[in-house]
């Protein structure tokens, strides 16, 4: 027999080994099922935890994920964002460079078209002034053939010459020179003579002149050039320095009209010039010519110099050698004594020697002196020695 405990009223009682059998089976059952289906609900508790864990953890993955991708996403976005502004600066930077440029373009255009007008209006104002300046020079120069025509005031040309240059000649040329030329004896002559000199009387400059109005010319001489060789000619005969021809003839002449017109390639020293220019012409070519006095004078100066230090130099060769000479007879002379010391030397070194000598000998002399006795002396005196010992006694 088997005691079950009844779990509800705590009761005992006993069943037979059969029925035990069977209740044992029943609870086991029971249990059985209970245990099954506690498990099965664990299994499926924990399948719905699982599911659940999985479905969290899936969800934190793809929030996860999510964060991530969005991370990436508004980084991208910021790249973009980012690259856009770079391209936006970029941009910026491109138009506003080209506004520069174009900016500065504008300003040069502006400034050049600016300057371009300014040159314009300078070389039309300088233009219009130089033409300006031409044309009263024409007029000038017309109206100055006016009054210089023998046909309009009566005055020749050479009589306006000299009425121009003495109306400055106290202040501009007070030593000058300026005359006709009446000396024809060599079969022709010039017009005027014009000479200057300095304040010694030396010449600084001569000029020959002619003059040439319209009336003055012939039927072989109309031009300028077809006067210059006579006009050498009397140049060289009166021994001055240049020549000039104050000309109106070939009034329509640019060259002439243009001023002072040198004709070296001619003649040498010689000048055409308009009548305006006279006083100039003489001007320069005397203010030449003093230039070239003072030339003439520093070079005359530097020879004499060169000569004064060849002489020098001679002088200075000359004293060397008397020097040369002296210095000869003087050193034989110097060394003569030399010679003649050096034996007075030897010579007193000698007596010095013989007086040094003697006074060895006097000091013995002196000392031998010093050691003698009356004993000494009567020693050897056997009649001393008995008168001193009577002078004891």
């Amino acid at each position: 027999m088997n005691e079950i405990i009844c779990p509800h009223c705590k009761k005992a009682f006993k069943v037979d080994k059969a029925g035990y059998t069977d209740i044992l089976k029943q609870v086991r059952d029971s249990e059985f099922e209970q245990q099954l289906h506690e498990r099965h609900e664990l299994a499926e508790k924990d399948k719905k935890n699982a599911v659940e864990l999985a479905e969290n953890k899936i969800n934190i993955d793809m929030l996860r994920i999510s964060t991530s991708k969005d991370a990436e996403i508004q980084e991208l976005k910021a790249r973009l964002n980012g690259n856009e502004v770079v391209k936006k600066l970029a941009i910026t930077e491109a138009v506003n460079e080209v506004e520069r440029e174009r900016d500065e373009l504008r300003s040069n255009l502006k400034r050049a078209t600016l300057e371009k007008q300014l040159s314009e209006k300078s070389l039309k104002d300088k233009y219009e002034t130089q033409i300006k300046d031409r044309d009263d020079e024409i007029e000038r120069h017309k109206d100055l053939k006016a009054r210089l025509s023998t046909k309009m005031v009566g005055e020749t040309l050479e009589q306006h010459c000299e009425t121009e240059f003495n109306r400055i000649r106290a202040t501009a040329f007070p030593r000058a020179y300026f005359e006709k030329d009446n000396d024809a004896s060599a079969g022709s002559k010039g017009d005027y003579i014009f000479r200057d000199s300095d304040d010694a009387d030396i010449e600084i400059v001569s000029i020959m002149f002619e003059m040439k109005n319209e009336s003055d010319t012939t039927a072989t001489k109309k031009k300028n050039e077809d006067f210059l060789k006579e006009l050498d000619k009397d140049r060289k005969e009166k021994g001055c320095e240049y020549a000039v021809l104050v000309s109106l003839l070939e009034s329509d002449s640019e060259l002439y009209n243009s001023g002072i017109v040198d004709v070296f390639h001619r003649y040498p020293k010689m000048y055409v010039v308009r009548p305006q220019f006279f006083l100039p012409i003489i001007s320069l070519l005397r203010n030449a010519s003093m230039k070239s006095l003072e030339y003439k004078a520093e070079l005359a100066l530097v020879k004499e110099q060169s000569v004064d230090i060849t002489n020098f130099e001679d002088d200075l060769d000359k004293f060397k050698t008397a020097f040369s000479k002296n210095y000869s007879l003087a050193s034989r002379k110097f060394q003569a004594a030399i010679t003649e010391i050096d034996k007075s030397i030897n010579h007193l070194q000698k007596t010095k020697d013989a007086l040094l000598g003697t006074e060895r000998n006097l000091e013995l002399a002196n000392n031998k002196a010093k050691e003698i006795t009356i004993k000494k002396l009567t020693r050897r005196n056997p009649t001393m020695i008995s008168k001193f010992k009577d002078l004891k006694n």
